[in-house]
């Protein structure tokens, strides 16, 4: 068994392939992480320091097993360090055994995380200009993100937030692409609305703050209605005299915009939203 000597510490690089079998639940002085929990971006340093017992504690055997990293033994304490974060899945565990010959053991939880390559948004199924009243289903693409069970997907319409939906049961820690629908029913007040989504990692405290977001583009929706009248044209009779002028009109909105006819007795269909004639008998006119 070889030691190298670094300053007051004792590098500990050999025990990488020392497996803990078992460990004790009855150990009342456990090692301690700090911090307690790592949260670390996917290719950058970190370090975490586990303080093996309490100070005038007997033990023997201090150690840490990972899978990534160095690791310093100072007292009782051990220095790991990542100059670059390369695995998804790590596990870092700290050990000793007491007085007792009783295990001691001590896992950190680690998070490693990538924000999205890309997020993306359309209308699943569907191109083109949409009816007024039916329902259209919004596609979210989230591309390589990890871990996912952190992930959070929301829906906007404008500044309008339509639904927001998170992954649940999978623990896969390696980046993969998500998935998330949202059901929307258009109105015709919905007519050149943007709708957007946006994908945001929820690592807890230990994480960056604010935490990390991506939104997609925005598309534009475009919704056909039925025309609808502005101005009601004339019910009642009027009475106005032979060869004096007549001007009726007849406003509607809708998408696409609305076609006019009038249909006049003993003239030709007149389109447009108005008509503007001399008056020569009694007739009846609709729009």
């Amino acid at each position: 068994m070889f030691f190298h000597f670094i300053l007051l510490g004792v590098s500990l690089s050999f025990l990488h392939g020392f497996h803990v079998l078992s460990q004790d639940d009855s150990c009342a002085d456990k090692p301690v992480f700090s911090p307690s929990r790592l949260v670390v971006k996917h290719g950058d340093p970190a370090s975490a320091t586990c303080t093996i017992c309490q100070p005038g504690c007997n033990f023997t055997s201090p150690g840490l097993e990972t899978s990534v990293g160095n690791h310093v033994l100072n007292g009782s304490r051990i220095l790991w360090t990542v100059d670059r974060m390369t695995e998804w899945d790590v596990i870092p565990m700290c050990h000793y055994e007491d007085a007792n010959a009783t295990q001691c053991l001590s896992k950190l939880a680690v998070t490693v995380y990538k924000p999205p390559d890309n997020v993306s948004i359309t209308f699943a199924h569907h191109t083109g200009p949409m009816l007024e009243g039916h329902q259209y289903t919004l596609q979210c693409t989230v591309q390589n993100v990890a871990p996912v069970e952190n992930l959070t997907v929301t829906f906007y319409k404008g500044r309008t937030q339509l639904g927001q939906t998170q992954i649940e049961n999978n623990t896969q820690k390696k980046p993969t692409n998500v998935i998330k629908t949202l059901d929307v029913t258009v109105r015709k007040d919905d007519d050149r609305v943007q709708y957007w989504c946006r994908a945001k990692l929820e690592l807890g405290p230990e994480g960056p703050q604010p935490p990390p977001v991506v939104t997609s583009q925005h598309i534009t929706g475009t919704v056909y209605y039925a025309p609808q009248l502005m101005s009601v044209p004339h019910l009642e009779q009027i009475t106005v005299k032979k060869g004096d002028p007549l001007q009726l009109n007849c406003s509607a909105v809708g998408n696409p915009r609305p076609s006019y006819t009038w249909m006049l007795p003993h003239w030709p269909d007149v389109g447009g939203p108005s008509v503007h004639s001399a008056v020569h008998s009694a007739e009846r006119c609709s729009c």
